[in-house]
């Protein structure tokens, strides 16, 4: 167990974010976190990240290395391979270390070759692999992601898909916001659907949508509430 929740709660803005959450996040999985917007999705992985830290978290392996990949990713004015050296000296890498770590990262993405080309000028599916890069410079043992692919055309999300399963294979510990269920029933195994800030279901991807499931997690796989 890397990360566990025990009965959290999270305020925000005079608003509960999350509900009572109780969730382990096991060494391994791919766990996908559903729900319409507001549900309480990202909240959970900056909750699970430690980016918010209420009471009930807990770090199942003090110490692991982990990263986050958000929504809408932040890159600087500068080329990609300064995008990647300064996550790494923010890191505290040593910088004798920074090009080999860099190279790494790019070509686990797909991006070797455009190191000096401003980052700014990538296409949308290059900029979303180029924060994917700038996480796994970190080596994280644990990956969270914000919606990877929204606002990426096909092409785009199929690239995102395919590295994100390459990851996985090599074992890689993924936990990813989607309002893509196919994403999730390609990418998962294990989904837990959210809807005002509590958890209604947490299932084996197979059981998620295959399994009786009642309430509003069966509504939601409807389509009946988004």
């Amino acid at each position: 167990m890397l990360v566990r929740l025990q009965d959290v709660s999270v305020d925000l803005g005079g608003v509960r974010a999350l509900q009572a959450v109780t969730l382990a996040v096991q060494r391994g999985e791919v766990l996908a976190l559903v729900g319409a917007n507001g549900s309480g999705k990202t909240t959970l992985l900056r909750v699970l990240h430690g980016l918010l830290q209420p009471p009930g978290r807990q770090a199942g392996e003090p110490g692991i290395s982990q990263a986050m990949v958000f929504q809408r990713p932040f890159l600087l004015h500068l080329s990609v391979r300064n995008n990647l050296r300064l996550a790494l000296w923010l890191t505290g890498v040593p910088r004798g270390e920074w090009a080999g770590r860099a190279d790494e990262a790019l070509q686990r993405v797909g991006l070797d070759g455009l190191q000096a080309r401003p980052a700014r000028a990538l296409s949308g599916g290059q900029q979303q692999r180029l924060a994917l890069a700038r996480a796994l410079v970190r080596r994280p043992e644990l990956l969270f992601l914000d919606e990877p692919t929204a606002n990426l055309d096909p092409a785009g999300k199929r690239e995102i898909e395919a590295l994100l399963a390459r990851l996985a294979a090599g074992g890689m510990t993924l936990v990813l916001s989607t309002h893509n269920l196919g994403q999730a029933k390609r990418l998962a195994s294990r989904v837990v659907y959210l809807e005002q800030g509590r958890i209604h279901a947490d299932l084996p991807t197979d059981a998620f949508f295959h399994g009786p499931l009642s309430g509003p997690a069966q509504q939601f796989l409807k389509g009946e509430r988004t």
